[in-house]
């Protein structure tokens, strides 16, 4: 059955404007972004694509993008200064375009960051009334909201691994809203996306990590 739509998501979230798409939206990607990354990053390369390329400077994508990455929400007033703040705070940032990426939804950012001994490249699109999606992680299909609790797991691809993580979240009481998994190749590298209705243990997420065939557990509460 359909999921119903709510009043939130019609009117969207509270906001700095002055568009919901183009400023609500790309703050949650950013704050995405850092959440996969573990930290605020040090460095960012931000690509906007489509009619983002065109008007991210006029519709204020440019501050809604520093200031999901500096962790900012989307009611937060300092939105209007976060290019100022991202500048004295030491973030190294440029800004690219492109205007006709046909394979991208329209409203599409790319955001390869680097931090805390890190590296991540996170393909976001804003949906319109603060909704978004998180296309792609590190090269990998994912299509997450953020909405939720998710949990993104790289692992080996191994017989039964899903069936087994499913069942270790069980066994935590997290109840599975929806799950997607991707790989480069049969008997490759895989990556599982799991939205949640509820958080993860400590440890169980420990547990997770530890397994041999895992090769790095992210957990982002919901945004």
């Amino acid at each position: 059955m359909a999921e119903k739509s709510s009043v939130f998501d019609m009117i969207g979230p509270v906001m700095i404007g002055p568009s919901s798409s183009h400023t609500a939206g790309v703050v949650r990607i950013g704050l995405a972004a850092t959440k996969l990354l573990g930290s605020v990053p040090e460095q960012a390369t931000i690509i906007f694509y489509n009619s983002f390329a065109r008007t991210y400077e006029g519709h204020g994508s440019d501050r809604a993008i520093l200031a999901g990455l500096m962790g900012f929400k989307t009611d937060d007033k300092r939105i209007k200064e976060s290019i100022e703040l991202a500048s004295a705070s030491g973030l190294l940032y440029s800004f690219k375009s492109v205007a006709n990426a046909s394979a991208l939804h329209p409203n599409s950012v790319r955001l390869q960051l680097i931090g805390g001994g890190r590296e991540i490249d996170v393909l976001g699109e804003s949906k319109g009334g603060g909704i978004v999606s998180i296309a792609e992680v590190n090269g990998f299909k994912a299509g997450f909201s953020a909405a939720l609790h998710t949990l993104i797991i790289f692992a080996a691809d191994v017989k039964g691994s899903i069936a087994f993580i499913a069942n270790v979240l069980a066994h935590d009481d997290c109840n599975i809203a929806s799950m997607s998994v991707s790989r480069k190749g049969k008997n490759d590298l895989a990556c599982l996306v799991i939205e949640m209705d509820s958080g993860i243990k400590t440890v169980t997420f420990s547990y997770l990590k530890s397994l041999n065939w895992i090769r790095e557990v992210i957990y982002i509460p919901e945004i």
